[in-house]
Order: structure tokens, then C-alpha cells, then sequence
């Protein structure tokens, strides 16, 4: 108990510690390519006071958020189904591996060439990129169900939606959970290339435009906005999803 009181302190004294370590790195070395912490600041507040910053951070999000929901659903959708059907997973088995060891950059470079420098591509070759990793996840989960529950559904004849409502998505939370954590951080970093190939806007856009420049203040600036944001996302989205999930599992535990 007293540690977790004492969590934001260290997390805090964390902060500090590599703040205090990359002033005295500046300091020593005197070099261009290593802004101090308050040159990448003062970046941040010149690119937000003219609007760039909040422009491009949020063209970026809006790829990462649809980017991930499209590669959730279909992605959830096919693991399910691997998982359930051995027949089929041998099937797909192939493609799956192919494209897990596709790298991003060639899927990237292929979308653009066939589908042209446009938005959708931008998002499909994401959403691919991150397809794979949600297949696997949720086709261990699948694999995982209680077939006690299953049996009892039968028994209760509970509809195919509510046996899917009641029974099945229950269990799979916490694979839902995983993929969800390991997928937006998978996707920004990948909508970062795209944006840097084919893009006008978006955080990848301006890392490459500053880039060109040879200015890394700005650089670092638009970088350490974006994870800024997605902090924001996991302590206030991803994690108290991640602990309601598990928690009729603690439950189920306790009884």
C-alpha cells in the first residue's frame, strides 16, 4: 500500500534525475544536435502559439484513432474465428506468419505505389501493419475460453448474442486489453513513417520537414509533444480499461 502512495513521487524523481542528466550532457558537449531541455521547450511553445503544434498533433491522432479501431475490429473478428476453428487457422495460418514478417515499410511503400498518396492509404497501411498482431492476441484468447461457460450457455440456451455478450467477451477482456496497450503504440509509431513518406501534415510531416533543417529542438519538440499525448492516453484510457478487465477474473479468484 505504501508503495503505490509512493509511485507518482518516484515517477516524479524519475523525471527529474533524466532532466537533470540531459542539462549536464548539454553542457558538456556544447554541440547544435543536442538541445538543452529548455531550448526543446521554448520550441514547444513557439510551434504552439502558432498553432502548428495542436494542427499536427491532431492530424496525427486521428490516423492513429482510426487506424486502430479499424485494425481492432477486423483483426478481433478474424482471432476469434482462428481460434474457434482449428480448420480455418490452418488455412490462414500462412498469410498470418507473411504478414507478420512483412515489414512495415514495404506494406507502406506498396499502399502508396497502388493506391496513390491519399488519406485512405495512409490508413489502411497502418491498420495492416497492426492487423497481425491483433489476430494472434485474440486467437490465444479464443483458444483460452472456459468451456464450462460455453456449456452452461448451451444448458440456459442463451442466444448467439448473448452467449457472445455473456460468455465469450467476458473472458476475452483481457486479451482485448492487451491488444489494445500494445496497439497504440505499435500504430503511432508507424503513422509517424507514413507521414514522413506521404503525407502534408501530422507529426512524421514536421519531424521530417525540421529534418531538413537540421533542426533538432523542433524535432525533439513535436516528439516529445506527441508522447505527451499518448501518456494521457494510457494513465487515463488504456490502464483503467486494462484493470477493469481483469477484475472479474480477481473476482472469480476471491470465490
Amino acid at each position: 500500500m505504501q508503495s503505490n502512495q509512493r509511485g507518482p513521487q518516484i515517477a516524479a524523481l524519475s523525471i527529474v534525475t533524466l532532466l537533470v542528466l540531459w542539462s549536464a550532457l548539454t553542457f558538456l558537449i556544447s554541440d547544435k544536435t543536442l538541445p538543452s531541455p529548455m531550448e526543446v521547450a521554448s520550441a514547444i511553445a513557439t510551434e504552439w502559439q502558432s498553432g502548428e503544434l495542436l494542427f499536427h498533433l491532431g492530424a496525427t491522432l486521428l490516423r492513429v484513432i482510426a487506424a486502430f479501431i479499424i485494425a481492432m475490429f477486423i483483426g478481433s473478428c478474424i482471432g476469434i474465428l482462428l481460434g474457434m476453428d482449428a480448420n480455418v487457422n490452418r488455412f490462414v495460418e500462412p498469410w498470418l506468419i507473411l504478414l507478420l514478417n512483412l515489414p512495415a515499410l514495404v506494406i507502406i511503400v506498396l499502399a502508396y505505389i497502388w493506391f496513390g498518396l491519399n488519406e485512405a492509404a495512409a490508413i489502411g497501411a497502418v491498420a495492416i501493419n497492426k492487423i497481425p498482431n491483433v489476430v494472434i492476441t485474440l486467437r490465444e484468447g479464443a483458444r483460452s475460453l472456459d468451456l464450462a461457460y460455453a456449456e452452461l450457455a448451451r444448458v440456459y440456451r442463451f442466444s448467439w448474442w448473448k452467449r457472445l455478450r455473456h460468455v465469450v467477451l467476458p473472458q476475452l477482456q483481457p486479451f482485448f486489453a492487451a491488444a489494445t496497450r500494445s496497439g497504440v503504440s505499435l500504430i503511432w509509431k508507424i503513422v509517424l513513417v507514413v507521414e514522413l513518406l506521404g503525407r502534408s501534415n501530422g507529426v512524421g510531416f514536421q519531424i521530417y520537414l525540421y529534418f531538413q533543417l537540421f533542426d533538432v529542438a523542433t524535432i525533439l519538440a513535436y516528439s516529445f509533444a506527441f508522447v505527451a499525448v499518448m501518456l494521457l492516453v494510457e494513465y487515463l484510457i488504456l490502464q483503467p480499461i486494462e484493470r477493469r478487465s481483469t477484475r472479474w477474473r480477481a473476482s472469480n479468484a476471491r470465490s
